[in-house]
């Protein structure tokens, strides 16, 4: 403790006489933290907060240039550290100390399901599961993943919405169901003539919109009492698995065909994207739409503006891939053929490929902070709900 303060002492008579060789303070010497070449002027905390945040690193340890040009180049890095560092400093991940991507499936939180589990929602806390086999959707605590509540009823349960404080989920039947989860335990349903076969669900804050795999895609219009309305549209579709809305407008996957769809509000097909063979449950980044493709193996990442492909991304233990979620910084897609895999949705760099508690990984979801993955077992017993 004593050579601690001692050597405190020398530092602080160092930094006087070197201040009064320089005229008493830093801004003589142009002092900016550690770059000697810049003013400690107004434009000082600019430089240093790029700086510390790891944007740019100077020239040398002690220089900035400030009146140096950029090149194109630069500028890129420079961009691209800056959306990395907010990205990273702005995700419920940084406030819990959650950096860590799990590789290990003895330190997974894993709960039971229902039989054959498919798609699987967050509401920011809990997590909802549909169960296709149990004709059920259960809620399942996300801190500790324990089952709130078990809602029955839905048959043959496979999409799932959170919207507002209601949950919806499409049974698929023919003709295809709507329900809503209410109380008691029960699913009630608002809407029984769906396209036949619905999926996957969406919400566009007017309407909700089911991907019909038999060849439709039907909009449902909620009203105060039941049933609601629905314009179930044919025209174009040839097996409809997902469909996300981006903000603007609605896209279904048209798994038949190998493509992706942007549509209008009638539901008519303003632009066809070809993708990759049978896509499947795509999500949506805020700029791009990851699409998985089933039968090759690929995502196709599809810029949402344009409907432009911008990469057909291969490997990374890429297996059936069937659904891809996003958690505000990373992409996770669900392999059917076992494990899932990981990009940074930033640049699409791939992050891993990683295994699951068991096989047959089917849906996929984030809550902000963790992934959460359905995973099928055979198809006959419970399956389970992994969180990575």
């Amino acid at each position: 403790m004593k050579a601690y303060k001692s050597g405190r002492l020398v530092l602080a008579l160092f930094s006087l006489a070197l201040a009064a060789l320089v005229g008493g303070g830093s801004s003589a010497l142009g002092l900016c933290g550690n770059f000697t070449d810049t003013a400690a002027d107004a434009f000082c905390p600019f430089v240093l907060e790029i700086f510390y945040m790891g944007i740019t690193t100077g020239t040398t340890a002690t220089t900035y240039d400030p009146t140096g040009n950029v090149s194109r180049l630069q500028m890129a890095a420079f961009l691209s550290r800056t959306v990395d560092g907010v990205v990273k400093r702005v995700s419920r991940r940084a406030a819990l100390r959650q950096f860590w991507i799990n590789q290990s499936t003895n330190l997974v939180g894993i709960a039971a399901t229902g039989v054959k589990p498919q798609l699987v929602e967050s509401d920011g806390e809990d997590v909802w599961v549909a169960s296709l086999s149990d004709n059920l959707v259960q809620r399942i605590h996300g801190s500790d993943g324990r089952l709130l509540e078990t809602f029955t009823g839905a048959t043959n349960a496979v999409g799932v919405l959170i919207v507002g404080n209601g949950v919806l989920v499409t049974g698929y039947t023919s003709p295809g169901h709507l329900y809503m989860l209410g109380g008691g335990g029960a699913a009630n349903a608002v809407a029984s003539d769906l396209g036949d076969l619905p999926a996957g669900i969406t919400y566009d804050g007017l309407r909700i919109w089911t991907a019909n795999t038999s060849g439709s895609v039907s909009i449902v219009t909620p009203l105060e009492s039941t049933p609601w309305i629905v314009n179930t549209v044919t025209t174009g579709f040839s097996a409809p698995h997902g469909t996300l809305f981006d903000g603007a407008n609605v896209w279904v996957t048209n798994t038949g065909a190998g493509t992706l769809l942007k549509l209008n509000a009638s539901g008519g097909i303003l632009q066809t994207v070809t993708v990759g063979p049978q896509p499947f449950y795509p999500v949506f980044d805020g700029t791009n739409i990851w699409v998985p493709n089933g039968n090759t193996n690929s995502i196709s990442v599809v810029r949402a503006s344009s409907g432009s492909v911008l990469a057909t991304l291969t490997g990374n233990g890429l297996d059936i891939p069937i659904q891809a979620a996003f958690d505000g910084q990373r992409i996770l897609v669900t392999n059917n053929g076992g494990g899932v895999s990981l990009w940074k949705a930033a640049d699409l760099t791939t992050i891993g490929s990683f295994a699951t508690f068991d096989l047959l990984p089917t849906g996929a979801c984030s809550d902000g902070t963790s992934f959460w993955v359905t995973l099928g077992g055979d198809g006959v017993g419970a399956g389970t709900l992994q969180r990575f």
